[in-house]
């Protein structure tokens, strides 16, 4: 598997768009953190998915895929803020990798990719928000991620069940001579 940093003129791509329209639905049905809840809402989860790409045409966002020889498998955005005293850093939204594919590495693939296109964009940080109750602390920590803060009921994933948002950040600043 191989990770790509989409060109913004590449997204466009009828294919690329069904993949990881494909790979999102499949991602929620699962019962994946990635914005929605199962059964998946294939309406919202599309408009969701052409509003992320619009801003990865206008350059504001960056789209890390895995490509596996036949198809998208994984995605995950570098999502900016658009603000003058942030720039330094970015967001991790969208993590997901295809239910089918998961198991091998990928995510862990994916996330490094991501890293690396944010040492090449000059980032010192990036900073991603996890679901409590999934224990998707137990992957990124041994990325290098650190918790450092948690906002109680922050998500109703269904009525009378809210979970905390987690927060966690990876200091970028050693990346450039590892």
């Amino acid at each position: 598997m191989e990770y790509l940093a989409v060109d913004p003129e590449r997204v466009s791509d009828p294919g690329l768009r069904a993949d990881l329209l494909d790979t999102w639905i499949a991602a929620t049905d699962a019962g994946g953190s990635v914005g929605f809840v199962a059964p998946a809402p294939v309406h919202e989860i599309a408009n969701t998915l052409d509003l992320a790409l619009e801003r990865v045409a206008a350059g504001k966002d960056l789209l890390g895929v895995l490509h596996n020889g036949e198809r998208f498998m994984a995605m995950g955005l570098l999502v900016s803020d658009d603000g003058q005293l942030s720039k330094h850093w970015r967001t991790v939204l969208r993590v997901m990798v295809h239910p089918k594919h998961q198991g091998n590495g990928a995510g862990r693939t994916l996330m490094e990719g991501l890293r690396e296109s944010a040492v090449d964009l000059g980032l010192e940080q990036l900073m991603l928000t996890i679901r409590d109750g999934q224990g998707l602390e137990k992957f990124y920590e041994p990325l290098g991620y650190r918790i450092v803060g948690r906002h109680p009921r922050a998500v109703l994933v269904a009525p009378g069940d809210y979970r905390d948002e987690i927060m966690l950040v990876k200091d970028l600043s050693g990346a450039r001579s590892a």
